[in-house]
């Protein structure tokens, strides 16, 4: 049975704040993104970092952007 969107979302911020506990503040965006890819993968999560989304403007690409 999937997941409903409550029960991802409360996983999701029990890793975020087992992170922060564990890391404190101070460090580069990437070295938490890191450490919260581990935490999520560490209970059964698929993760994606870093993925390109394509930007339109006027159905022409103009750009990348990649999300967190």
């Amino acid at each position: 049975m999937a997941m409903k969107h409550e029960e991802i979302t409360s996983d999701i911020l029990r890793c975020a704040f087992k992170v922060h506990n564990k890391l404190g503040y101070g460090f580069l965006e990437k070295v938490y993104e890191r450490a919260m890819v581990i935490e999520l993968q560490s209970i059964g999560l698929s993760v994606i970092s870093q993925s390109a989304i394509i930007v339109m403007y006027n159905d022409q690409v103009v750009g990348e952007y990649f999300a967190d």
